[in-house]
């Protein structure tokens, strides 16, 4: 099943050596969760797309430092083209930044959550149930890092799982769209790391709470599974 990955960022360079790229993150969570996904990367920085959407099964948006709202070309670019994926009833899923533009692309509204920074483990229940859920969980938990949040869904839209931190951390919109706040693709080293290199943003002591939880059960093997489903609906 061929799957477009949509990347949105890259390891910063001083880090790249020891955990590679963000296109080698999902390559590793899929070929251990979910084997049947090939993952084809397109640097939508650099404005790289696909010629022919429709050769795909559907497409993956990544995360990124940047926020969905900023007007910087290259975001720009991302939001026309969601907007023509999910007019062409192509599917995707969005993780973190892909996720909130997902929102943001479609009508709704993304901003600076007041809640402040979503990091370390964080358990999300499941409001609503869907067959491609398998296997079944009532919850999940997963490494999250982002300080942006959905405030505003688009039309259309349906919530499917959250918290009191991010209330919409897992939405749909229609029933080809899929977005999850957290990161599947996300290692405890790696999240650690992104901690410590934004310690002065977040705070020394948000950060040695959330590293204690860092090596708690979490559930990407699910996450990844109910992806690859989605994907197959």
């Amino acid at each position: 099943m061929k799957i477009g990955l949509l990347q949105c960022d890259h390891v910063m360079p001083e880090n790249r050596a020891e955990f590679g790229d963000y296109s080698d993150f999902f390559d590793t969570l899929f070929q251990q969760h979910a084997p049947e996904i090939v993952l084809e990367p397109f640097d939508v920085q650099n404005n790289e797309y696909p010629e022919e959407p429709n050769q795909y099964a559907g497409f993956i948006g990544t995360g990124s430092s940047a926020s969905v709202w900023e007007n910087i070309p290259w975001i720009n670019r991302f939001k026309r083209f969601l907007r023509d994926l999910y007019h062409n009833g192509n599917k995707f899923i969005g993780i973190c930044f892909g996720h909130q533009m997902i929102a943001e692309s479609l009508g709704g509204r993304c901003e600076k959550s007041d809640r402040g920074w979503g990091i370390g483990v964080k358990a999300v229940k499941i409001y609503q149930k869907k067959d491609w859920m398998k296997p079944k969980q009532n919850s999940y938990r997963l490494i999250v890092s982002h300080q942006d949040q959905i405030s505003k869904l688009p039309e259309n839209s349906e919530v499917l799982g959250g918290n009191e931190h991010c209330p919409l951390s897992m939405i749909t919109v229609g029933n080809h769209f899929l977005g999850i706040q957290a990161h599947p693709e996300f290692t405890p080293a790696y999240s650690r790391r992104l901690m410590q290199s934004r310690i002065d943003r977040i705070g020394l002591k948000a950060v040695q709470e959330a590293e204690k939880i860092l090596q708690d059960k979490t559930d990407e093997a699910v996450v990844a599974q109910w992806m690859a489903n989605f994907f197959r609906i």
